[in-house]
């Protein structure tokens, strides 16, 4: 049987990897940004903010969460987005560390 190459990394390499890749829309930092300033917004309040369809915020609104960089709450009918601070502050810290060692050749 094939053996997945994901099998060959570390689960936080590949955690990493995942939360790389959820930052690799510039409108997904744009929303990260936002919510960091306001500490917690509803989709409207995002939607006015940024260049984007509401459908279109809401798809990158997913993925931030999916990888757990923001947290939803429902209120009524609407949802209230805020970053997960312990998710922001492991990434940076995992990320810090990768390039701890810059500048050293």
């Amino acid at each position: 049987m094939a053996k997945a190459k994901t099998d060959e990394f570390t689960a936080d390499e590949i955690w990493l990897a995942d939360v790389a890749k959820s930052l690799s829309h510039p409108a997904r930092i744009a929303i990260l940004k936002l919510l960091t300033e306001l500490d917690n917004c509803m989709v409207g309040s995002i939607v006015e903010q940024l260049p984007l369809s509401q459908s279109t915020v809401s798809q990158h609104l997913k993925e931030l969460k999916r990888v757990g960089l923001i947290d939803g709450e429902i209120d009524g009918p609407r949802v209230c987005y805020c970053v997960n601070a312990n998710v922001l502050i492991r990434a940076k810290k995992a990320l810090d560390k990768l390039f701890s060692k810059i500048g050293c050749c």
